[in-house]
């Protein structure tokens, strides 16, 4: 899991994360002018070297969230580690290349091309004279076959998660010689290329017990430059070796072992030396360049662009609580004396960070199914009350990443479907915002029946007696509950100096702001709730009288309730920035009239009780972009239908909002073999999903990985594919260690 926040479990095409190859110059030669232009917001950061300049040997100790549940991709509980053993150990026909498009893999193919469109499509693969599986058997139709028929659909004891494309395979068949393979589709399918990577030996899919479990945690036959040695539940790692039967260029790396670490543990692991490689928070990353003693380049950037106007008092306490943020962290529960901390900051400077934008974009969801979001106009008014630079600024600026608003739902900036097609619905336009809940029949500063109070008792227990959730509320000013009619009375006003925020949530959203480490936690003037000069509230008023109502602090009404919205979000170590986010749009939100209640969830119900289940208004989270966007991306968006239970259906379409035509523009693109005509169906199809106003993209993800410094070919790899084989130290030279004191890789 990535630092920004949660996604969705991996039944989508997880693999399309660590499947890339080389961009070759035929392939760029190839590209259009407005190709060209469409570039990745940030390249890859992962110390590139020649092999010849990688020694032989060594271990890589890689920090993975968790031993993979299982090692087959395609079930339902496959995640991140199952894909990075399988881009090891098992062929991948395509890797995509640094603008994450797919590259027939030298390794496993000859050659792969459509040879017939009619009466139907035929894909010809020719493979590698060389390509046999470790215990000496050729790939081959077979193994083809055997992977259609367990994900074809058509035989449900196979305990698949995804079939798409292999259920439009008509039948797979050997070709002129043991060394191709032709497959003929019952239907055209654009994204043939997404098939059979990774390819799974018939062992493993040949049967139902073989595919359900037999491939969990044990993988006998492989062919990729490394093989699997053991899953060590107890232990918590995965320990894959050198290949001998790997007929491509050798793996520099002896071994590979992948290590269960969470992500509030990476910086400890660091530091007692228990990896060599792992992907890290802001913070984190912040703490390894202090060790260096310098400063990140966001931190740099903030310092430079923080505003004068931030009050004195945001400031102090801004300071106090990261002293003691930093107190806790660096000396581990508060006992490490002096000279512990200054050996652990010893230990840190033993790493470098490489960043990039990881290929996923984090969006904010408005559940469409029920209440006031069922209404268009009401989501089209939360999403222009947006500005969307200002939020990924606030994660991305600090990390000296481009901070460039994500402009598309289907793909990223470097891809080749990618436009920026947020015109559909519009900039940030606070006045717009108002008259769109105006011509839904929401009143700024409407009557409010005034409800039931506060249900909890003092122990923080409902009416029934249960256990209250973590909540906040935003949108109405100081400690007045969400049932305050928002009046403005005299002497209710917020205190002389008081920052924006501090009392809708008792000072934690300003906490989870400094958390993403962005210059934009400050106070600025004219904002609601910023300073003011000059007397106490209502001395130039009798008591009691009734003041003009301030617009960002009045409330938007109908038929007697004010227009109040769900905001759940994460709690877990990693999703900080995730929540200073959520307590940003809240702010934003409160501008024009529609207040916020947020509550706090473990990460681990996040999903399955409040996104899946739909028990929520507003939230966060991530999705990939793949290369292959109108097979992966389909039931994202597709327009839930009820089930033969009476049950809506929604796929993955947590928000439950779709149309038919947004349904026929992926149908059509899947079918055709133009891939220009596919790409711009789908950017017809991102227009519509943006006019819906269901998902409002907001910024690419960041990924930062904390690296030993003589680590080569490994990182923050952005849309490429890694290339396992390539990965090891860089050999030493007299100069590097004169220079260098990083030591040789051991053996774990």
């Amino acid at each position: 899991m990535s630092h920004d926040g949660v996604r969705p479990s991996a039944t989508r095409r997880a693999a399309a994360f660590l499947l890339a190859g080389a961009l070759t110059v035929s392939a760029l030669s190839a590209c259009s002018s407005d190709e060209k232009e469409n570039r990745p917001l940030a390249g890859q950061d992962i110390a590139p070297a020649g092999r010849a300049l990688v020694a032989d040997g060594g271990t890589l100790r890689w920090a993975v969230d968790a031993v993979p549940a299982t090692l087959n991709t395609f079930q339902a509980d496959a995640d991140a580690a199952t894909s990075r053993v399988a881009g090891a150990v098992l062929p991948s026909l395509f890797r995509l290349d640094a603008r994450g498009r797919p590259q027939p893999n030298p390794a496993y193919l000859e050659s792969a091309k459509v040879v017939d469109t009619e009466p139907r499509q035929v894909v010809l693969y020719r493979l590698d004279q060389q390509a046999v599986w470790s215990d000496g058997r050729e790939i081959g139709a077979a193994d083809f076959a055997a992977q259609w028929r367990a994900l074809s659909g058509k035989d449900s004891a196979y305990w698949t998660a995804r079939n798409a494309g292999y259920d439009r395979i008509a039948k797979i068949e050997r070709g002129h010689d043991d060394l191709e393979v032709k497959v003929t589709f019952a239907r055209p399918y654009a994204d043939w290329k997404s098939l059979f990577t990774p390819l799974y030996p018939k062992e493993v899919m040949g049967t139902p017990d073989a595919f359900n479990d037999g491939a969990r945690s044990k993988l006998k036959v492989t062919a990729g430059p490394f093989a699997l040695k053991k899953v060590d539940r107890e232990d918590g790692k995965v320990t894959l070796v050198r290949s001998t039967r790997w007929w491509g260029s050798p793996a520099k790396l002896d071994k590979i072992v992948l290590r269960a670490v969470p992500r509030d543990e990476r910086l400890d692991a660091l530091a007692e030396n228990k990896v060599d490689l792992a992907e890290v928070d802001p913070d984190d990353a912040e703490r390894i360049a202090a060790a260096h003693g310098t400063k990140t380049t966001a931190a740099s950037q903030a310092a430079a662009g923080a505003e004068r106007e931030k009050a004195e008092k945001a400031e102090k306490a801004a300071k106090k609580e990261k002293e003691e943020k930093d107190k806790k962290k660096d000396e581990k529960k508060g006992d490490e004396d002096a000279a512990e901390a200054a050996a652990r900051r010893k230990a840190l400077r033993r790493y470098v960070v490489r960043s990039s934008l990881e290929p996923a974009y984090t969006q904010l969801a408005l559940n469409g199914s029920e209440g006031p979001l069922a209404d268009e106009r009401v989501r089209r008014a939360v999403a222009r009350a947006l500005d969307r630079t200002k939020l990924a600024e606030l994660v991305l600026k600090p990390l000296g990443l481009p901070a460039v608003p994500v402009g598309s739902h289907l793909a990223l900036a470097g891809q080749p479907a990618y436009e920026d097609n947020s015109g559909a619905l519009g900039g940030q336009d606070t006045k717009g915002a108002r008259a769109l809940l105006a011509d839904a029949g929401w009143i700024l500063g409407g009557p409010v029946e005034k409800q039931a109070k506060d249900k909890k008792d003092k122990k923080g227990k409902d009416e029934d007696g249960d256990e209250a959730g973590e909540k906040d509320t935003a949108g109405s000013k100081g400690e007045k509950s969400e049932d305050d009619d928002g009046t403005y009375i005299v002497g209710e006003d917020d205190k002389p100096g008081e920052a924006e925020g501090a009392g809708d949530h008792g000072g934690d959203g300003r906490s989870e702001e400094r958390a993403a480490r962005s210059a934009d936690g400050k106070q600025y003037l004219g904002e609601p709730g910023a300073a003011r000069h000059g007397g106490a509230p209502g001395a130039y008023a009798p008591m009691g009288t009734a003041a003009p109502v301030r617009a960002a602090d009045t409330v938007m009404a109908k038929d007697g309730k004010a227009l109040s919205l769900r905001f759940v979000l994460p709690s877990g170590p990693g999703s900080a920035s995730l929540r200073a986010v959520g307590d940003r749009i809240a702010r934003m939100l409160r501008k024009v009239g529609i207040r916020t209640t947020i509550t706090k969830v473990p990460d681990d119900s996040y999903f399955k009780d409040h996104i899946a289940s739909g028990e929520y208004d507003l939230a966060l989270y991530s999705w990939p972009a793949t290369a292959f966007p109108a097979t992966d991306a389909r039931p994202v968006y597709a327009k839930p239908v009820p089930g033969a239970d009476g049950e809506l259906k929604v796929e993955q379409n947590y928000t439950r909002v779709g149309t038919d035509r947004i349904d026929q523009l992926f149908d059509e693109a899947l079918v055709t073999l133009d891939a220009g005509k596919e790409r711009e169906l789908m950017r017809k199809a991102d227009s519509r999903i943006w006019a819906g106003a269901a998902s409002i993209p907001l910024y690419q993800r960041p990924q930062l990985t904390a690296a030993r410094p003589r680590l080569v070919n490994v990182g923050a790899f952005g849309f490429r594919t890694p290339v396992y084989e390539d990965m090891g130290y860089q050999e030493r030279t007299p100069s590097s260690a004169s220079t260098s004191s990083v030591p040789s890789a051991t053996s774990s």
